[in-house]
């Protein structure tokens, strides 16, 4: 299969708003690369101008030597010519029509022969997990069943580019994390080049060979999944990652072991540890998830790292206990595994403690301001 390269892609809408600015991006043949942001940023945009469903004010869609889409030279390939299939959030699965002729549509769009139409179908249907409904209308299928369906239609044409848009966002939580897993797995097992469009990170985390943050129409963070978890570029990237506590601060020591930021004004200090060097004086964000935060009661015997504070709300989440914590440097969260959740007195902590919370230095994040 060809590599998917996308330059300078531009989309302007009437309003004036900018919804895709100047991106540019390659996904290589067999791959899985995901569009990650929030709503509004740009990514289903991208998705469908790469699909050929929308006209690009500036910018080239190749597949290989294939040029699809040149705003430039004015050259646009029709979306039934791009080799390109799209399952849409909504799986746009035609509900007077049975299984098999959902699935059957776009080689019966190709004039195949009836012989190896069937075969294809029964395969497509089988690698589904769909064998048996091929009788059943769209309107007596479950979401998971239609969501199949549409994947089965999808790779039925053997495409040689696979296009996702918030393709499980309508299932429900089981469903989905049961899905995404079968989903990766039949995109690996099948090589399909592929772009899938989430705004949800442990989708991007599970199926994807790379994630694609976009802010405001732009591509702001490129890596693998492990890369954007752990490094997030911006304070943009980490909030959309999981981190959910934010401290101001300056550099006031750069070791081996990590700079040690001071948190303004006049804070505590925290020593980074994994963080990369930078230079001394310098003003800093420093980012920290929830489980990263600890609070206890009993004073630690080194101050390094410790934030204290006030219990204002306390929730029980199943796994975890979460803990909002009123500080000098503003407002914390800290999430704190059942079975190690602190106590106080004999009891567990509640609202109007006063508590010293350990940060753990290993997992904070330094971010340029």
């Amino acid at each position: 299969m060809a590599t998917l390269s996308v330059r300078g892609l531009t989309k302007r809408f009437e309003n004036g708003v900018v919804a895709v600015d100047g991106i540019s991006f390659d996904v290589q043949s067999g791959e899985l690369v995901t569009l990650l942001g929030p709503s509004g940023c740009g990514k289903t945009t991208t998705l469908r101008m790469v699909a050929g469903l929308e006209r690009p004010d500036a910018g080239d869609v190749m597949m290989g030597a294939e040029t699809l889409t040149s705003a430039g030279l004015g050259v646009f390939v029709a979306p039934e010519r791009r080799q390109a299939a799209m399952v849409f959030q909504s799986y746009a699965i035609w509900p007077h029509m049975t299984v098999f002729d959902n699935v059957a549509f776009p080689l019966k769009a190709r004039k195949i022969p009836r012989a190896e139409l069937q075969e294809r179908v029964a395969q497509a249907l089988d690698l589904l997990g769909l064998t048996g409904l091929d009788r059943r209308l769209g309107t007596q299928l479950s979401g998971g069943q239609q969501q199949r369906v549409a994947i089965a239609r999808a790779i039925v044409a053997e495409p040689r580019l696979l296009l996702l848009d918030e393709p499980l966002s309508n299932l429900d939580a089981r469903l989905r994390a049961r899905m995404r897993v079968e989903l990766g797995m039949l995109q690996k097992r099948l090589g399909m080049t592929t772009i899938y469009v989430t705004h949800d990170q442990v989708e991007a985390m599970v199926l994807s060979d790379r994630v694609m943050v976009m802010q405001a129409g732009r591509i702001v963070q490129v890596g693998t999944p492990r890369d954007i978890y752990r490094r997030p570029a911006s304070q943009f990237v980490a909030d959309f990652m999981g981190f959910v506590n934010f401290f101001d601060g300056v550099t006031v020591e750069a070791s081996g072991q990590g700079p040690v930021v001071q948190l303004l004004p006049d804070g505590p200090v925290l020593r980074c540890e994994r963080a990369g060097p930078v230079p001394l004086g310098v003003e800093v964000i420093v980012a920290a998830r929830a489980s990263t935060l600890v609070p206890t009661t009993t004073p630690p015997a080194d101050p390094t790292n410790v934030l204290q504070g006030t219990v204002r709300a306390a929730a029980y989440l199943g796994e975890a206990m979460e803990y909002q914590i009123d500080g000098p440097q503003g407002p914390l969260i800290a999430a704190v595994e059942e079975a190690r959740v602190p106590s106080h007195n004999g009891r567990a902590l509640s609202v109007g403690d006063t508590v010293h919370v350990v940060v753990n230095g290993a997992e904070l994040v330094v971010l340029p301001r």
